[in-house]
């Protein structure tokens, strides 16, 4: 259990009714919970998971020490049937569901652990070889760490981009986001969208939805948190045709086969 809060004596008074309830050992400051490292210095505050990714290379027992440095390669297409079936998958269904919660804090395998998670029920050898891949780019990344610093501005800045057609299976395309609260990292995403989308424009409209949802559900828990949030959030999108079309959606013959998005989208705004 974490126990937070900027009271230091109401902690106290928590701990003690805790400890007249059940029995409970107090282990200090925040430093390790569920696989999550925490250390505190002046500036901020520092999260990783490098012991956890140390466990994980060691039950991978890759076979050698090679890094890579990016975690998939660019522009590649991943099938069903590409390669031959493994004959157990479950190596391959522990590693990527480690990878999964690993997660957690390294955004930077968000779009990897994704695709790579699509073919657990049937994984073939290419799609272990690109397993292997991200973990080779995890050994030698493994002390990157997300920073919180102390003084931030509590606005929120948000991006948001999108593949068209990405998925060679289906043609769907993929939605990914982050939201930054001043520079502090907080919320990111990647997504297969649940419709295909007949154009650049509409499959980046959808992304740009789905981060909407996202930050009207930030500003509301920010709100309940006593942030007060006056101004506009930001949400940053390099599709220009997506951001003309949010900002006008009068433009019908543009906008029909896209639905509802594009005016949930205006109505936030």
């Amino acid at each position: 259990m974490i126990i937070t809060d900027d009271d230091s004596e109401y902690i106290a008074f928590v701990q003690a009714r805790l400890r007249d309830q059940f029995f409970m050992t107090d282990l200090g400051p925040l430093r390790y919970f569920l696989g999550i490292e925490v250390s505190s210095t002046s500036d901020g505050f520092y999260i990783s998971q490098e012991k956890y990714i140390q466990d994980l290379l060691a039950r991978a027992a890759l076979g050698d020490e090679r890094t890579i440095e990016t975690p998939m390669e660019l522009n590649v297409k991943l099938q069903p049937t590409d390669g031959d079936p493994l004959s157990d998958p479950t190596r391959y269904r522990h590693l990527v569901g480690s990878l999964v919660y690993l997660a957690v804090t390294r955004p930077d395998i968000s779009y990897p652990v994704h695709i790579l998670s699509q073919f657990v029920s049937a994984p073939t050898t290419v799609h272990y070889s690109h397993l292997l891949r991200v973990l080779r780019y995890l050994r030698g990344t493994i002390t990157r760490r997300l920073f919180f610093p102390r003084s931030s501005s509590l606005q929120l800045q948000c991006y948001s981009d999108a593949t068209w057609a990405s998925d060679p299976s289906d043609r769907r395309s993929l939605a990914a986001y982050c939201v930054f609260l001043g520079g502090s990292l907080i919320a990111w995403k990647t997504k297969k969208q649940t419709a295909v989308s007949r154009s650049s424009v509409e499959a980046e409209l959808r992304a740009m939805a789905l981060l909407t949802a996202e930050v009207t559900w930030l500003r509301w828990l920010l709100a309940d948190f006593g942030v007060s949030i006056t101004t506009p959030t930001l949400v940053l999108s390099d599709s220009i045709g997506a951001i003309s079309v949010a900002r006008d959606p009068v433009k019908h013959e543009l906008t029909k086969h896209i639905g509802v998005d594009a005016f949930y989208t205006r109505a936030q705004v």
